[in-house]
């Protein structure tokens, strides 16, 4: 007897261990591959194709890696053949819950002695960015975050970064201490001459302002570079 492959027939006339949605109640989630998760995202198929078809070729589309995944628009997956706007924004919005996921440890910690403590959170933030942002966190004087916010957002190797406004905001939230931050999108970990002179100059205008800041902390897909652990702050 021939075989009907799987691919060809409607998720519903799968075994219930097979279908993605049973199998997550039967098994837990993390029972699941990849594909089987995206596929009730995408919770149906189009065409020929099931939703399990349809993840799997999104999933190819990015070479199988859920950081590359991370990277595409809503119009990006809109070009893979049965992918609409409605299944399109449903991906790019789990993935971003994801990444807000990543961010919520810091915001609740509290206190933060060092580097350490926010590593985490700063790969949340530039998780996937193919562009160079600058990142400030404001913290009171027991070190607990107030406030964080990309500052600006520049090119493949620069952004432009305004102190002044750095400072602003600062006196407004009554911040006494700030952690720099910025991401490499090269993958490249040193501090430019251009990254050593901006920390100077802000450490320097904080310091008028009775304002500490206690890191600059580089970000890139090979680690973290610390001015503070680096004995440069």
């Amino acid at each position: 007897m021939k075989s009907v492959h799987k691919s060809s027939t409607s998720i519903k006339s799968w075994a219930p261990d097979d279908r993605p949605r049973e199998k997550l109640q039967l098994k837990g989630r993390r029972a699941l591959s990849d594909s089987e998760l995206l596929a009730i995202l995408i919770n149906t198929g189009s065409g020929k194709k099931s939703a399990l078809d349809l993840a799997k070729e999104v999933l190819a589309a990015c070479g199988n890696d859920l950081k590359e995944l991370g990277k595409l628009t809503s119009t990006d997956l809109m070009k893979i053949k049965g992918i609409g706007l409605a299944k399109a924004v449903t991906i790019e919005a789990a993935m971003e819950l994801c990444t807000r996921n990543l961010l919520y440890p810091l915001q609740q910690k509290k206190q933060i002695r060092g580097s350490s403590d926010v590593i985490s959170f700063l790969n949340g933030i530039f998780k996937d960015a193919p562009r160079e942002m600058f990142v400030v966190i404001y913290l009171n004087r027991s070190n607990k975050m107030l406030y964080h916010e990309i500052h600006t957002t520049g090119g493949i190797t620069h952004t432009v970064v305004d102190p002044k406004l750095i400072f602003h905001k600062a006196l407004s939230l009554k911040a006494t201490n700030l952690i720099l931050s910025h991401n490499h999108p090269s993958g490249s970990l040193r501090p430019s001459r251009e990254d050593e002179l901006l920390t100077k100059k802000i450490i320097e205008g904080a310091k008028i302002l009775d304002i500490s800041v206690i890191d600059h902390i580089i970000i890139s897909e090979e680690g973290h570079y610390s001015f503070a652990e680096e004995g440069k702050i």
